[in-house]
């Protein structure tokens, strides 16, 4: 048994659903940027032109369960987006486009939240975007459903509504990578390993929140999730 010089770290999950107290362990948090055509036109990009390219978030930037989070420190622009979430059961790397929802062990629905005027002032500077992208309680997520239960949904409706007025809608269909092209993609530049979780895009509408805003997401035939800034 080894010992350690500090307490070691919780283990991050997600719970799983109609699995009672079972939980998805995570160990990793990819994000893939501007995966929607109109969305990277309303962020100035060129979907016709731009592979895949991905960022990470730690993975206890993760809220669950509905939780309340606090507006975030060094921000006056925190920024909604809403994504599918892709739960990696089976690892590999060089992961063929037609084999790779063999490794898929379920779905979400989850936020990535941005902190809008850090990331712009990282693209202008070009810098990362970690502080703009991975701060804490930056990744709320519903639960995972597994595809064994509802199976891999390539079409239905993904939207997000503030307050009860709807900000983001579109449909899968919109992605410009669909998931087994992401995970191809992402396996070429790291193994991918069991527990990693892959958010896979946001459609357009992107916008600002404040505090006392209630965000609630869903993605037909997947899940919702839902959250509070405080």
């Amino acid at each position: 048994m080894t010992d350690y010089v500090i307490t070691p770290p919780p283990t991050i999950s997600v719970p799983v659903a109609g699995a009672g107290a079972a939980a998805f362990p995570v160990r990793r948090v990819f994000c893939v940027g501007r995966n929607y055509a109109a969305h990277a036109r309303e962020m100035g990009g060129d979907p016709n032109r731009e592979p895949p390219f991905f960022f990470t978030k730690p993975a206890d930037a993760l809220v669950t369960g509905g939780a309340d989070i606090p507006y975030p420190t060094a921000t006056a622009n925190l920024h909604h987006e809403m994504e599918l979430v892709v739960a990696i059961g089976t690892g590999g790397a060089d992961i063929p486009a037609e084999a790779a929802l063999s490794h898929v062990f379920g779905y979400a629905a989850g936020l990535d939240l941005t902190r809008r005027d850090l990331q712009d002032e990282a693209k202008a500077a070009r810098r990362p975007w970690d502080m703009a992208k991975g701060f804490d309680a930056s990744a709320p997520v519903g639960e995972i459903a597994p595809a064994s239960a509802i199976g891999h949904p390539a079409a239905g409706r993904i939207a997000l509504t503030v307050n009860g007025t709807v900000k983001q809608e579109g449909d899968l269909l919109d992605q410009i990578w669909a998931v087994p092209e992401i995970i191809a993609a992402l396996s070429r530049l790291v193994r991918l390993a069991p527990g990693d979780l892959i958010f896979t895009g946001t459609p357009d509408g992107v916008g600002a929140l404040v505090k006392g805003d209630v965000l609630h997401g869903e993605i037909a035939g997947v899940g919702q999730v839902t959250t509070r800034i405080l």
